[in-house]
């Protein structure tokens, strides 16, 4: 009787885990967990569950003893390696996070949510994307419901920038579909003129500046009150305007339509009429550079009657307001699919935008430092944008396109009426070219393309043609001398040359012999040709030569396969099989007995595989002469492994012949 297996021990499995992890964390390496993973008796779930508590029971203990951040990151990336490995769940990792981000303050928040970052590639890999992506996501929310917007804008920042790179760009979640504001951004400002205190600071300003002799203040203590004259009216108009912005529907809306053009042309005359010095700009941006370059960013406006004159003396300032500009002039000119139907703007407000558009970017242009390189930038940017409308438009389509399972593509429909259906008009349909000579060439064919693909406008002779008595010349048998050959004809040569490139593969094809001259050339291209090309054909045949023609072709249907083969391929046979051949050339080159170096030079000249099987088939023709045999090609076939394209020749060959 076999005994009986071990059973599962929880509490002991999970006492020899917690051992197991604290070795782990010690000796930084995993190999103790596989170990005990493997050891313990139970099933393979049991186990991973066992594991997950235990990870979480020594994070406990580290939090509560104040461990350092790496001591817990060392804890999760543990978790992680168990789950590259099968050890544990997919989805600990992240309930550690959680874990540990809703224990620990937020300065060593910060601290975890780098390691967070710096991971987005594990957590957007198939193993852990599926099971953590709702993990990260209500981890994301709650922390940015313990931070200050205002107070903690960076680090909100970088976890909507965190979850912008972990979800794909069509996931739902995080879009706006509906184009909706956040109408909770309400500016606050100063809206008693009774408790201004705008009229009275100049008041002061100009008393105390009479108690101050002339030449005692130095240029470091020169007064920066700014030149504008800011009134409660300005003022109350200027902070008005924020609630267009985060509300552009009011524009349209008639009385709300009118105050704020109303106000946006004053605030818009006040920055033309007073426009920044750069050397100001030049001269701060300098001091900035100085005392380390850091700047402040504020999620709100500071809306301090004080800081009014300091604020339109600032270009960055500026910047923020015309930027607001147009980027409400864009969504009240762009189309938009959740927009009401009443929203519509009439032809004057539409003009209006126009121009003002036009002068909000002459204003950018005009704003130190270099005001002409950022218009241009945010103008490319609201362009951009508008690919971004038309994509949620749309439903906000997946990027990823699929192939469509018809490889072929449709033919497009032709939109325009054909040159038939509204020329020739008449009972002759001739077209009329204002001359009669164009008149007769135009109207010799009724069809244009049929008058292009005529058979008489095939001016390029044959290489059978062009070559033949270049070949009869090459036949020592007629002798004929060297000096009265065609080749040796300057004219012929250069066309042969041009007839060549056109219509024979030899021509292109590398090759280690050296020719002197071009008639040299010409003579080698001939005895090639004159092997491939049929012998001439001669104009008259006598009844006894239509005799001695009937019996070859009866011998030729006679003919053994075995026969056949020993023949040299024809040129025919090269270009049909090449195209079978096609991207497999370069796995029956050194069967064919070809360099490394001619095979190289075969794919430096072209980089169609159709093209480079060809030029392999010419070259091994050319190198073994009349052993270039179907026979020794299929031999080469079978002997390289591509048995199904030396049946297709076999079979290719025995239909020829």
């Amino acid at each position: 009787m076999s005994p009986t297996p071990p059973l599962f021990s929880l509490p002991e499995a999970r006492t020899r885990f917690t051992k197991s992890t604290r070795e782990a964390l010690n000796s930084k390496n995993i190999k103790p967990l596989l170990n005990t993973f493997s050891q313990l008796p139970g099933s393979e779930n049991e186990k991973k569950c066992t594991l997950d508590q235990a990870f979480r029971g020594v994070l406990e203990e580290e939090i509560i003893n104040h461990s350092s951040c790496e001591n817990v990151l060392a804890i999760i990336s543990l978790a992680i390696g168990g789950v590259t490995e099968g050890i544990c769940t997919a989805s600990t990792p992240f309930v550690l996070l959680g874990d540990v981000l809703d224990c620990l303050p937020l300065d060593q928040c910060d601290t975890i949510f780098t390691f967070v970052e710096r991971n987005v590639a594990t957590w957007k890999s198939n193993t852990f994307y599926s099971a953590g992506k709702n993990y990260l996501l209500r981890m994301c929310n709650d922390l940015l419901r313990r931070l200050s917007k205002s107070q903690n804008t960076v680090f909100c920042g970088r976890i909507q920038l965190f979850l912008a790179r972990l979800f794909p760009l069509s996931e739902k979640s995080g879009l706006n579909l509906q184009s909706q504001f956040n109408l909770e951004n309400v500016t606050v400002f100063n809206t008693n003129e009774q408790e201004s205190t705008l009229g009275q600071k100049h008041t002061e300003d100009r008393e105390e500046g009479m108690d101050v002799e002339e030449g005692e203040m130095g240029d470091d203590e020169a007064p920066t009150t700014c030149s504008i004259p800011i009134d409660y009216n300005l003022y109350r108009k200027f902070w008005s305007l924020q609630d267009y912005f985060r509300n552009p529907v009011q524009c349209y809306e008639k009385i709300s339509w009118k105050t704020f053009l109303k106000y946006s042309e004053e605030v818009l005359a006040v920055f033309k009429s007073y426009k920044l010095d750069d050397t100001q700009a030049s001269r701060k941006k300098m001091e900035e550079l100085k005392t380390g370059g850091e700047h402040v960013y504020f999620a709100k406006f500071l809306t301090s009657e004080k800081l009014m004159d300091l604020q339109l003396s600032d270009s960055n300032f500026r910047r923020h307001i015309l930027l607001q500009y147009l980027i409400l002039f864009q969504y009240l000119k762009g189309q938009v699919k959740f927009k009401s139907s009443n929203y519509v703007l009439t032809d004057e407000q539409s003009l209006w935008i126009e121009d003002t558009t036009k002068s909000v970017y002459q204003l950018l242009s005009e704003n130190p430092p270099d005001g002409e390189r950022f218009s241009k930038m945010v103008e490319h940017i609201l362009n951009t944008e508008e690919n971004w409308n038309s994509w949620k438009n749309e439903g906000c389509p997946s990027f990823v396109k699929e192939r469509t399972s018809d490889s072929k593509p449709t033919r497009a429909v032709r939109k325009r009426a054909a040159p038939e259906d509204f020329l020739g008009k008449g009972p002759s349909k001739k077209i009329l070219m204002g001359n009669d000579e164009l008149t007769r060439l135009w109207n010799l064919c009724p069809d244009n393309m049929e008058a292009c693909k005529s058979e008489t406008r095939e001016y390029m002779p044959t290489l059978e043609e062009f070559f033949e008595e270049a070949i009869e010349q090459a036949d020592p048998e007629n002798m004929v001398e060297s000096e009265y050959k065609a080749v040796n004809n300057s004219n012929y040569g250069w066309r042969a040359l041009r007839l060549l490139a056109r219509r024979s593969p030899h021509f292109f094809q590398p090759t280690n012999q050296q020719f002197k001259s071009l008639p040299e050339y010409l003579e080698n291209m001939v005895i090639k040709l004159a092997k491939e090309l049929p012998p001439p054909s001669e104009e008259i045949k006598t009844g006894e030569d239509e005799d001695e023609e009937d019996n070859d072709a009866l011998l030729k249907e006679n003919e053994s396969p075995d026969v056949r083969r020993d023949k040299p391929v024809t040129g025919d046979q090269i270009e049909v099989f090449a195209n079978k051949l096609g991207e497999q050339w370069k796995v029956l080159a050194p069967y064919l007995e070809m360099k490394d170096s001619e095979i190289r030079q075969i794919e430096c000249d072209s980089e169609d595989m159709k093209m480079r099987a060809k030029q392999l088939l010419v070259a091994w023709q050319d190198q073994e002469g009349v052993h270039a045999t179907p026979e020794n090609l299929i031999n080469a076939l079978n002997k390289s492994g591509l048995s199904d394209l030396a049946e297709s020749l076999t079979n290719d060959n025995e239909t020829n012949s």
